[in-house]
């Protein structure tokens, strides 16, 4: 990397952030498809890393409380989208939330999008402008629309481009010019996404806004999931130094963000049977923070919208992008403590319930 080229104006103060970044994905790109190294995040055993505090941590989206929000009549959960717009308005339309001219027209209605709004489809960058659209249009009408980081969100702000489509980098050309000295490195056709996503950058800066993890009511969502470990180091921490990351405040990712285990990479409860060792682990969790129930996306469930644990875990990732192919349409939604699939189109075929969730299950 050339130390002794010029930072445009207005991306100096990102320059040590945007180099951060670099390294990350010169390490992560060589990594199979959507894993993490080897690496344990801290626990209450381990020195964890530094709280995010002073200049790092003023602006940050979130505060002490700030991951705990209010549930509407109505708690509708929609997984991972995947750069097609299609998906998002078919998911969005199907909860309830928008007409067919993308306008807010749910009342009393709160709406949660687990994360990995990018890469895969060609409309990612739409797909962003949408949501964040509607996120002001919800609040005219006592809704709320929720938005989380995916690992996808954190690895386009590590530059890891991977599962970038060429139509989606087309569509962020109009940033080249203001792209960082460290990006002149990265192919041409890349550079304006990397200044988009560049921690400080103007895509950046809005995924700051959102949370990784959040407690709706009475139910815990995150990406990936939430861990013992987790709730140890602190939700509303994790929610500042990913907001930090992406700020352009935190030179790097904490560990507790990048790791296998992440709350945005773990896949320890996404698969189609859960054991009753990892069952006990979300018991621990769900006491902890005082929540009856884990939603999360990530995995993508073959037979659709899945529970586990005794209905304690939610898995809402189906494959709703086109690169999955052409699934239904589906969404959970929770009202009165209950659970309920919205289903669009033909229902998908049904899998094997898991062993620990009954019969009988609210979901199915």
């Amino acid at each position: 990397m050339d130390s002794e080229k010029t930072v445009p104006s207005g991306l100096s103060r990102r320059a040590s952030s945007v180099l951060a970044a670099l390294t990350l994905c010169a390490a992560a790109c060589d990594r199979t498809p959507e894993t993490k190294p080897d690496t344990k995040l801290p626990t209450q055993h381990a020195a964890p890393a530094a709280p995010v505090t002073g200049a790092a941590a003023a602006g940050s989206a979130t505060s002490a409380a700030g991951f705990r929000l209010p549930s509407r009549a109505r708690l509708v959960a929609i997984g991972d989208i995947h750069g097609d717009l299609t998906a998002l308005r078919a998911s969005l339309k199907l909860a309830g939330a928008i007409d067919s001219d993308d306008r807010w027209i749910g009342k009393d209605l709160t709406v949660v999008q687990t994360g990995d709004q990018l890469d895969r489809g060609d409309q990612d960058r739409e797909v962003l402008d949408v949501l964040e659209k509607l996120e002001g249009e919800a609040k005219k009408t006592n809704s709320e629309l929720i938005v989380l980081n995916g690992n996808h969100e954190l690895m386009n702000a590590s530059f890891d481009f991977r599962y970038v489509t060429p139509k989606s980098f087309a569509t962020f050309a109009d940033f080249e010019s203001r792209a960082p000295a460290m990006a002149e490195r990265l192919p041409g056709e890349e550079r304006g996404r990397a200044a988009a996503f560049a921690p400080g950058g103007p895509y950046a800066l809005k995924l700051a806004r959102h949370l990784t993890v959040a407690v709706v009511g009475d139910s815990l969502f995150a990406h990936g999931g939430v861990l013992p470990a987790h709730v140890d180091y602190g939700l509303s921490r994790i929610n500042e130094q990913s907001s930090a990351f992406l700020a352009g405040r935190l030179k790097e990712l904490p560990r507790v963000l990048a790791a296998e285990d992440a709350p945005v990479w773990t896949r320890a409860y996404g698969e189609p049977e859960l054991d009753a060792q990892v069952c006990e682990l979300l018991a621990r969790v769900l006491q902890q923070v005082g929540a009856k129930r884990l939603v999360v996306g990530h995995t993508v469930q073959k037979g659709g919208i899945s529970a586990a644990c005794q209905d304690k875990v939610l898995r809402i990732d189906v494959g709703l992008s086109a690169y999955y192919g052409d699934n239904p349409t589906q969404v959970l939604e929770i009202t009165g403590g209950k659970t309920r699939i919205l289903t669009a189109g033909a229902a998908p075929k049904p899998s094997a319930a898991p062993k620990s969730a009954p019969r009988d299950s609210s979901l199915h």
